[in-house]
């Protein structure tokens, strides 16, 4: 990935999500609330740090962006309010736009389904992941 292919990135990524990276003093408290924490290759103030450092190639890659479960656990033990999910999210969304189109078939649910979906979840997926 060239240069300012990473610093547009960065700067989309920064811009959607909202979060100042360099807020971040990379103290651990938000990973170490996150649920999803034995799950993920990189841990939330990893993601805000990896953003900062611009290693992005990373990151897009990353299985890690699937493992966030966006419960906000991670803001509500972070003493200067960095956001780490909104962050894993943007990232997310670059990932999704690259792949384009919509990934979901509305045909292709109800297979996909069990009697404990919520209603909620097939309306966030819908929107998310629509190009």
């Amino acid at each position: 990935m060239l240069k300012d292919e990473i610093e547009q990135y960065k700067e989309f990524i920064k811009t959607t999500s909202g979060v100042d990276t360099k807020k971040c003093m990379q103290c651990g408290k938000c990973s170490g609330t996150c649920p999803n924490y034995d799950e993920m290759e990189y841990h939330p103030n990893q993601f805000v740090l990896m953003v900062e450092r611009g290693m992005i190639e990373e990151l897009l890659e990353s299985k890690s962006l699937y493992k966030c479960l966006s419960c906000m656990a991670c803001l509500e033990r972070c003493p200067r309010q960095v956001e780490p999910a909104k962050l894993i999210d943007a990232v997310r969304t670059v990932v999704e736009r690259e792949r384009g189109g919509q990934h979901i078939e509305p045909e292709q649910i109800p297979a996909m389904l069990n009697e404990d979906t919520p209603q909620q979840l097939l309306m966030s997926a819908f929107r998310k992941y629509r190009k």
